[in-house]
């Protein structure tokens, strides 16, 4: 899905975040909401050799994998006038040509009872995808994440920032996958400490 496709005749746009989208969006907008989307899974499949990684040694990113049972929680993001066509701009960058992402509309869910769906933009990595890790144990994902550094940061931050994320504004929400690679990661940097 090309950016010219998903601006026609659109005054506003809503832009779903699951990884660091949710802290960093780097972006104006109008608004954010909390809420989730269905079918979907968040993983630490994806590598990033450029925000999080470098070549040598890649980090790890989150992608959303298909999983009819599955909901993925994060934040989205609505863009409106010229906010548009400046954020899908700055996406195109940081999520495609950086990231090796995607684009679908997906059905988002905001939070709370009086709440209506709305359709909005999802930046998604595939298989097929040169940069995708596809997935591994928490154990070593999350020794991979301890080691990473990209342009953008240490990816041990990417991880943690994101479980914080998960932790105030989703406490309800049990994200294993999230707090298992969180927990392995912290343990092979206290490892890597211990060992100097």
């Amino acid at each position: 899905m090309k950016p010219q496709d998903i601006i026609a005749g659109k005054t506003s746009l809503w832009i779903f975040g699951y990884g660091s989208l949710v802290w960093k969006p780097d972006f104006r907008y109008k608004r954010s909401k909390v809420g989730y989307i269905q079918g979907y899974k968040r993983r630490f499949w994806h590598g990033d050799n450029f925000h999080r990684g470098n070549d040598e040694l890649p980090g790890r990113v989150v992608t959303l994998i298909e999983d009819d049972d599955a909901s993925t929680w994060g934040v989205a993001f609505e863009v409106t006038g010229s906010q548009i066509e400046e954020s899908l701009k700055y996406l195109n960058v940081r999520e495609t040509v950086c990231g090796g992402y995607v684009t679908k509309m997906l059905d988002f869910f905001p939070e709370g009872e009086d709440q209506f769906p709305v359709e909005a933009l999802v930046y998604i990595a595939t298989s097929d995808n040169a940069l995708y890790l596809g997935p591994a144990s928490p154990e070593t994902i999350g020794a991979q994440i301890a080691v990473s550094r990209g342009k953008t940061g240490y990816n041990l931050e990417y991880l943690l920032r994101l479980a914080q994320f998960m932790r105030s504004s989703c406490p309800h929400v049990e994200d294993h996958h999230l707090f298992s690679i969180e927990a392995a990661a912290l343990n092979a940097v206290f490892y890597l400490l211990a060992a100097q």
